[in-house]
């Protein structure tokens, strides 16, 4: 999945990116209300965790800017509040599900799968493929002209931000902030050495070969 985390808290905030990132999933965070309603207007994501109580913009406020909008990605919303009348205003704010907080990891991850599996994402997002590559966002499966290949979580999150973005130049610094979540290079070559393994999984054996190096500009996903 590739989630959108709205939350000030910053051990709340750790805790769930920590968790969802070692479960294969790919996370964006905000702090702040209105760092959150931009990033949410982007579209780009599966499923939301949205904090009730956010500096800037609150959760609610959020939620019905992103719905008046014509934004329909599911929305779990976190909330120290728990009593019926908060979960009510929640859910009739636009918000799909209201969890209280402390709450549970394990059952924040199931809450999330729920709302993929009840369509409010739309298949189409649920799938991605490039050529006769294809990766399942939900059964986190990938096949390339039917046969299964076998990714790490660090493996398929890279994959997956290729998919994504086929077609284009993916530099070395886009790769940083979205898979490593680096906000600085680290002069490693932890990027050089996943693109190997990656290309050796989906392009040793099949033709044409997808994945390339752009000399001097990055890396593109897709048929030549």
């Amino acid at each position: 999945m590739n989630i959108l985390v709205i939350e000030d808290d910053s051990d709340t905030a750790n805790y769930l990116i920590k968790g969802l990132r070692e479960s294969g999933h790919a996370v964006d965070h905000a702090a702040e209300g209105r760092e959150g309603l931009y990033l949410a207007m982007e579209g780009c994501h599966e499923v939301m965790v949205v904090d009730r109580m956010l500096p800037g913009i609150d959760g609610l406020s959020i939620i019905r800017t992103l719905r008046a909008a014509g934004n329909r990605t599911p929305v779990l919303i976190l909330s120290a509040l728990g009593e019926v009348d908060d979960r009510v205003h929640g859910l009739r704010a636009g918000g799909d599900d209201y969890l209280v907080k402390p709450f549970a990891y394990s059952e924040l991850l199931a809450r999330l799968e729920a709302l993929l599996r009840r369509g409010n994402a739309g298949a189409a997002d649920t799938v991605l493929r490039v050529a006769d590559l294809e990766m399942d966002l939900l059964s986190r499966t990938v096949r390339r002209a039917g046969q299964a290949l076998e990714l790490q979580p660090r493996e398929f999150r890279l994959l997956e931000y290729l998919m994504r973005h086929a077609g284009q130049v993916v530099t070395r610094t886009m790769l940083l902030e979205s898979v490593w979540d680096y906000h600085f290079d680290p002069q490693t070559n932890v990027i050089d050495v996943h693109i190997s393994r990656l290309r050796g999984k989906i392009d040793k054996g099949f033709d044409p070969a997808l994945l390339r190096t752009v000399r001097g500009a990055g890396y593109s996903l897709g048929a030549r």
